[in-house]
């Protein structure tokens, strides 16, 4: 048999190897694609169950799916809260990129509710996870009325919880969507949507967790020799000779004197005025950039004192948990493919293979069940225009029939009448 030798340029030869490298040593510390088996692996909570509010999760893909055989856990019945939780090994986020992701699909109307997940840290008793168990990370979309369409993000700081400041809005239509979250040792993040970076920023400036670096220094005040006149006047420009002595307005020499005019009775007749063409108003100079324009004068930054920098703001409790508590008014959300890893790339090819393969084929299978909805409802529509027909009808006959036996009644009242009438005579 011939040998055969494969040659590789040395750039993509060195391309190759990287990505090799970056595999190896990226880390995965949960995923979760809710293959069979996946009940074992989570722990269904009591909360709320004797108050009879608690929800479920069923195994689906939902009403319609790119790939049926692609399931998740999806809530049920209406109007209940639903929390469910796994156990992950250990790990912490110190010194490595954190990136949490997940997909979601909210094929009912949800009208108001979450679609968040949460990761915990320390002991969780999973048959009691419910809305008071502490968090170290909440995330994902939040649905409630027209107002609320937005994106949690809220990290826990020292015991405490700090919402993002900025709004984040979440998709709102009926088709699965990815949802990721990347945080950096340098304290930088990210939250893709679909593959697609929507925000980026850092928790120093995004989160009130921290006094800011910077602070506006109260007490400046703007030099007196601060010039922010962008335009002066020209110092050269000299006003012509006889500019002040050209009128603003002049006699009209169109203007007639009127035939009936009498000088007499009149007095002397004088042309009416006209504003002049060669008026050009009050001289003025012409205006040019200040060649000693500083700009406009702002409050300066100053360190802030009571800043102090924490090294580790990023690094949260030792994770331990992944959880979904949410509230719902009409249940039907299916969470899907869920995954914790320290790999940014990794976590794009995840999205790569399950939500971006299926995205065309799920939503042919969602207009065309949007088809067989519109029609089932135009029959009802139909059918219950038919009945009511029908009932408007039916109204009609009974009226004219009892008008028919009134009339008869009166009849026969007035015969006897008459009868009696007669027979008396």
């Amino acid at each position: 048999m011939a040998e055969v030798t494969l040659t590789v340029p040395p750039l993509q030869l060195l391309l190759l190897c990287f990505t090799v490298l970056s595999l190896v040593s990226s880390e995965v510390f949960f995923e979760e694609r809710f293959d069979d088996g996946w009940e074992s692996r989570w722990v269904k909570s009591e909360w709320k169950r004797s108050e009879g509010k608690a929800g479920s999760f069923k195994h689906t893909a939902g009403k319609w799916a790119g790939d049926l055989d692609d399931k998740g856990i999806q809530t049920h019945p209406d109007a209940k809260h639903y929390a469910i939780s796994a156990k992950i090994p250990e790990f912490s986020n110190k010194g490595r990129t954190l990136v949490f992701q997940y997909s979601i699909k909210f094929e009912q109307d949800i009208e108001c509710g979450g679609g968040y997940m949460k990761l915990l840290s320390g002991y969780v008793n999973q048959k009691k996870f419910g809305g008071d168990t502490p968090y170290s990370l909440m995330f994902g979309p939040d649905i409630c009325g027209t107002q609320t369409k937005k994106i949690h993000l809220i990290l826990s700081y020292q015991g405490q919880n700090y919402p993002i400041k900025k709004d984040l809005q979440c998709e709102t239509d009926k088709l699965t969507h990815v949802y990721t979250f990347i945080l950096r040792p340098d304290a930088s993040y990210s939250l893709l949507v679909d593959n697609r970076e929507r925000e980026s920023g850092s928790m120093y400036t995004d989160w009130d967790i921290l006094p800011p670096r910077k602070i506006k220094d109260v007490n400046a005040k703007k030099p007196k020799d601060w010039d922010d006149r962008e335009y002066i006047d020209d110092p050269n420009d000299v006003k012509p000779e006889g500019y002040d002595k050209i009128p603003a307005e002049i006699p009209d020499p169109k203007a007639k004197e009127p035939d009936d005019w009498d000088e007499d009775e009149d007095g002397k007749w004088k042309p009416p005025k006209k504003p002049n063409p060669k008026y050009k108003g009050p001289w003025k100079p012409k205006r040019i950039k200040n060649p000693n324009y500083q700009g406009k004068w702002k409050t300066p930054w100053i360190d802030n004192p009571e800043f102090e920098d924490d090294p580790d703001l990023y690094v949260m409790k030792p994770i331990k948990y992944v959880g979904i508590e949410v509230w719902q008014v009409k249940a039907g959300s299916v969470f899907d493919n869920i995954l914790i890893c320290d790999d940014p790339e990794y976590a794009k090819q995840v999205v790569e293979e399950t939500w971006a393969k299926n995205k065309e084929a799920e939503k042919e299978a969602f207009e065309e069940a949007e088809k067989v909805r519109k029609a089932r409802e135009e029959e009802e529509a139909q059918r219950a225009r038919e009945e009511g027909e029908r009932r408007r009808r039916d109204r009609g006959y009974d009226r004219r029939h009892r008008d028919r036996e009134r009339y008869r009644d009166k009849y026969r009242r007035r015969r006897d009448y008459m009868d009696d009438y007669h027979d008396e005579l």
